[in-house]
C-alpha cells in the first residue's frame, strides 16, 4: 500500500473535497471506518484522561524522590523521608511482645489457682491462650477440644493422666511417647484371643456407653480379666494411666464394633511431641490453664 498525505486519497474522504463525512450529531469527522453501518468518530484523546496520566507520572517522581523505591542489590534506597517498613514492623512486634512478657512473666510460676482468681490478667490472658491451643493444639484436638479419631477430647472430664492444670502442664512440655521422659501410653495387641473372643469383647465394649452392655455376658468376664486393670471396672477409666474412658462419647479410635476389632488385633499407641522445646515454661503454663478450663466452656 502506497502511503500518501493527500487528504483525497484519505478512507472514507470525500474524493472531490478531501473532507470526511461529518457525524451530524456531535460534529465529528469520521475515520472513514465502518462498523455494521456505524461510522467510527475520529474523536480527540480525552482531556481528563491525558491529566490523569500527568497527575501518576509526577506522583511517581515524587514517590521515587521520598518513599523506599530503588534497589540496590540486597538493599533499598529509603527515600528522603527514611522509611524502613522492615524496621517499623520489628519496632511494632517487639511493643507488642513487650507488653505480653509483662503479663505472661506471671505464668512462671506455677500458681494456678492465684494466677485463675486473678481477673484482669485472666482478661489479658486467655485470648492468647486461644491462640496458642490453636496454634498448637487444634490441628489434633479440634478448635474447642472436642477430640477425634486417633485424638482424646479435652473438653469433657475423662482424663488420661488427669485435668488439673499442673498435670496437664507436665502431659504438654514432656509429651506421650515422644521421647525417653514422655508419658507411656500403650495397648498390646489381644491377637492371641481366640477369634470368638474378640469378637464378645468387642460387643460388650460397644454396648458401654449405652449403660446395657449385660454384666454377666462372656464379654463381660473377658473385659474383667484383661481390660479392667487399665480402663477400670466398667470401662469408666479414671486411672490416669493413659487408659481412656469407654463409657462416653468422645472415645479416641471409635467404639463400633469394627473399630473395636481392630484394636483389640493390632493395639493402639497414642502420640503427642514434647512441646518444652518449642514453647517457654510459661506458655506451657498458660496453655495448661487453658486447657483445664475447655470442660467449664463446653456448651
Amino acid at each position: 500500500m502506497t502511503r500518501t498525505s493527500d487528504p483525497h486519497d484519505l478512507p472514507g474522504a470525500d474524493p472531490h473535497t478531501g473532507n470526511r463525512l461529518i457525524d451530524p450529531v456531535t460534529g465529528y469527522d469520521t475515520t472513514g471506518h465502518d462498523w455494521g453501518g456505524i461510522q467510527e468518530l475520529n474523536t480527540p484523546f480525552p482531556k481528563i484522561a491525558a491529566i490523569a496520566l500527568l497527575l501518576t507520572f509526577v506522583y511517581a517522581v515524587v514517590a521515587w524522590i521520598l518513599l523506599p523505591a530503588w534497589p540496590t542489590g540486597r538493599d533499598y534506597t529509603r527515600g528522603l523521608w527514611g522509611l524502613d517498613q522492615g524496621r517499623m514492623a520489628r519496632d511494632g512486634y517487639q511493643a507488642v511482645d513487650a507488653v505480653r512478657q509483662g503479663w505472661l512473666a506471671h505464668f512462671t510460676t506455677p500458681d494456678f489457682a492465684a494466677l485463675k482468681s486473678d481477673p484482669v490478667l485472666m482478661a489479658s490472658a486467655m485470648p492468647a491462650a486461644a491462640r496458642l491451643f490453636a496454634d498448637n493444639c487444634a490441628a489434633c484436638h479440634g478448635a474447642a477440644g472436642a477430640g477425634g479419631p486417633g485424638f482424646p477430647a479435652l473438653d469433657d472430664a475423662d482424663w488420661l493422666w488427669g485435668g488439673e492444670p499442673g498435670t496437664l502442664a507436665e502431659t504438654i512440655a514432656i509429651g506421650i511417647n515422644a521421647t525417653e521422659d514422655s508419658r507411656a501410653a500403650e495397648m498390646p495387641a489381644f491377637d492371641w484371643l481366640e477369634p470368638a473372643d474378640r469378637q464378645a469383647l468387642a460387643s460388650h465394649v460397644a454396648a458401654l456407653p449405652s449403660g446395657k452392655a449385660p454384666a454377666d455376658s462372656p464379654g463381660a468376664a473377658l473385659f474383667a480379666e484383661n481390660c479392667a486393670s487399665c480402663h477400670g471396672d466398667g470401662g469408666s477409666g479414671g486411672l490416669l494411666a493413659g487408659a481412656p474412658s469407654l463409657t462416653d462419647d468422645s472415645v479416641i479410635y471409635g467404639q463400633d464394633e469394627a473399630t473395636i476389632l481392630t484394636t483389640l488385633k493390632h493395639g493402639r499407641r497414642g502420640f503427642m511431641p514434647a512441646w518444652n522445646q518449642r514453647l517457654t515454661p510459661a506458655e506451657v503454663n498458660l496453655l495448661a490453664l487453658y486447657v483445664s478450663t475447655l470442660p467449664e466452656a463446653k456448651p
